[in-house]
């Protein structure tokens, strides 16, 4: 390891400590408060792993969270078990009966993602819940299983303090025009190429 000498701790410190004040006005001057319409989306791995992410900070916060799964069915995962170890703190219901290319039935996912629809309105109506996930909803709204400006418009009326996070690729542009905060996940290398499997804890 390097010695510093004084001179390179002294210079180091007077820009930590510009950067400081900085970031601390920035961060003063923020004073919203207010429930987040939530986007992760993207070719990338990670959108719902992050989604559950903040499931863990609500519940580490007290708050009750609604999980509703719009398209993954026939899969088990084992987030959702360790999430129900919360109890009745999360309320969690898959709707989906697998993915698109699974079920090959039109009228049947038209059906099924309006029943998660419903579900997801009756969560964001409890006002004991402070976070709703709605989990490959871009999907269903990708696949016009679902009329966009109904969703948008409902998401958009939601109660004040409700934070919503939704997943799934292909997120579409008035989904993300209407949303506070949009992360796009980005495929740069994935072990499926290299012929690796799903494995638990990484995929399920």
């Amino acid at each position: 390891m390097n010695d510093v000498t004084s001179t390179e701790a002294e210079r180091h410190r007077a820009k930590m400590e510009k950067r400081k004040t900085v970031q601390d006005a920035e961060v003063a001057s923020k004073t919203v408060e207010k429930g987040l319409l939530i986007v992760h989306t993207g070719a990338g791995k990670g959108k719902s792993t992050a989604a559950f992410g903040l499931a863990l900070r609500t519940l580490g916060h007290g708050a009750r969270v609604g999980v509703v799964q719009f398209i993954k069915g026939a899969w088990h995962s084992a987030e959702r078990d360790a999430l129900e170890t919360f109890g009745d703190r999360v309320a969690w219901y898959t709707m989906g009966e697998g993915f698109t290319w699974e079920t090959q039935d039109l009228a049947r996912d038209i059906a099924s993602a309006r029943r998660a629809w419903e579900q997801a309105c009756a969560l964001m109506a409890d006002p004991s819940i402070g976070l709703v996930i709605l989990d490959e909803l871009n999907i269903a709204l990708r696949y016009d299983y679902l009329p966009l400006d109904e969703v948008i418009a409902t998401l958009q009326a939601r109660r004040k303090g409700l934070h919503v996070a939704i997943t799934g690729r292909n997120a579409k542009p008035a989904l993300v025009e209407a949303a506070d905060l949009v992360t796009e996940m980005t495929l740069v290398k994935h072990h499926f190429k290299a012929g690796v499997k799903a494995q638990k804890g990484i995929e399920f």
